[in-house]
């Protein structure tokens, strides 16, 4: 016989795309879903918010005050991104990441599809990343309305141009829509830990509002802990301790290590809170 003639092994093919058709299809459960889809259209419009505010009151007494990077958006819509992430990296932004990956699976379970879709040829094990790869792409879908529907009103609104860092040094446009989106990114990586957090409380209740709910206190506890000067030993560790560190991006020498401990941290909580979630989720029994 041939090599042409030779049968080819397919096998090997079939578990990837019986996977790729479960996370395809995890990614239209997610995005085709109009609460989350109504999520992400009220996070694009708090960047609007806020530059229409600013702009209506830019040559008031009260001018520039509020949140980080506030008084530098009218000199340049760019910071209106930076004003508009900073805005709601405290609860907007984790409140949607708990709500899609808090039902992850106890969504499915309370809608009785859960063991349905273990019938597909796809391990658990691969049915769990794809439910957290699709909550990270909706995580990272709600950064990227927020910036994008930021650089849009804010260019709209002040125009865009080179950019005053906060050392008061000067650099290009193009360098600093390249420092906005290194921003963008930190931002979505530093939601990876909360995401696994999620989906870790998601496998041990076949209540999704409570997986939900209980992913929000998470975020909202390690932020009062990092509020109290008197447990600084354990902030470095806290969830929520480096997220904004994106500001790094915003001097003339990015303090590399100051980012990649940030990131480290997400990387720990992802590992602990991942293997938990795995262990939980390949062992339990599925009743609905």
């Amino acid at each position: 016989m041939s090599l042409a003639e030779a049968p080819v092994d397919t096998a090997p093919a079939a578990p990837a795309r019986a996977t790729a058709r479960l996370l395809r299809s995890e990614l239209r459960l997610v995005f085709g879903r109009l609460r989350n889809l109504v999520l992400l259209a009220g996070l694009a419009c708090v960047p609007l918010l806020i530059g229409t505010v600013l702009f209506v009151t830019q040559d008031t007494p009260v001018a520039g005050q509020g949140p980080p990077f506030l008084d530098r958006v009218t000199g340049n819509g760019l910071f209106l991104v930076f004003a508009a992430l900073v805005s709601c990296l405290p609860f907007l932004l984790p409140l949607c990441v708990s709500i899609v990956s808090g039902d992850a699976i106890a969504g499915e379970s309370a809608a009785g599809t859960l063991r349905y879709l273990l019938v597909v040829p796809v391990p658990r094990a691969r049915l769990l990343l794809a439910k957290a790869v699709a909550a990270l792409a909706y995580a990272a879908a709600a950064v990227a309305a927020i910036a994008v529907v930021g650089l849009a009103a804010g260019a709209a609104y002040f125009g865009v141009g080179d950019v005053v860092l906060l050392s008061g040094d000067t650099i290009p446009l193009a360098e600093g829509m390249l420092r906005t989106l290194g921003v963008v990114v930190y931002v979505v990586a530093s939601l990876t830990g909360l995401v696994a957090v999620g989906l870790f409380l998601s496998t041990l209740t076949e209540v999704p509002v409570a997986a939900m709910a209980a992913t929000v206190v998470v975020a909202i506890v390690s932020g009062v802990l990092d509020a109290l000067p008197q447990l600084s030993a354990i902030h470095p560790a806290l969830l929520t301790h480096h997220w904004l560190d994106l500001g790094e991006f915003l001097r003339l020498q990015v303090d590399a290590s100051t980012l990649l401990a940030g990131l480290a941290v997400q990387a720990a909580w992802v590992a602990v809170f991942g293997a938990l979630a795995w262990s939980r989720f390949t062992t339990a029994d599925v009743s609905s």
